[in-house]
């Protein structure tokens, strides 16, 4: 079962994301801020981080540095409601990171994690979860 680290500091986003894992057969660890976020990533090992980019007191672009910085490959999907991800490919450190704008649906956050993981989950449930709504 694939290990996900989920950032972001909105509580009803993460719960989203996190029901959207979970029943696509993802174990989840939640953070709200970078430092939970980088202590989570130091206690434990993850194969996967999603990482809001406007985080309060940080951004993300600084915390998905730091956890590359130890360990290197880590598969990110970065999300963002208010900052154009585009550009992350122009920079070398933040290379291979997957982008969703806010609000996404489910079924766009599934397609974003199999296209930095490279692998089908299990099965869609679009309409099973939130209804099809976006996150």
């Amino acid at each position: 079962m694939p290990r996900v680290l989920v950032v972001d500091d909105q509580s009803n986003v993460r719960a989203m994301i996190a029901i959207v894992l979970r029943v696509n057969h993802f174990e989840i660890v939640e953070a709200a801020n970078a430092a939970a976020a980088l202590q989570a990533f130091a206690d434990s090992s993850f194969d996967l981080a999603i990482v809001d980019i406007v985080l309060q007191g940080t951004n993300g672009f600084d915390l998905i540095r730091t956890m590359r910085e130890r360990v290197p490959d880590l598969f990110v999907v970065a999300i963002s409601g208010m900052t154009a991800l585009d550009f992350l490919a122009e920079s070398p450190e933040l290379s291979n990171v997957a982008c969703l704008q806010k609000p996404f649906r489910p079924i766009e956050l599934m397609r974003a994690i199999e296209a930095v993981l490279g692998f089908r989950p299990s099965h869609d449930r679009e309409t099973e979860v939130a209804g099809g709504a976006a996150l």
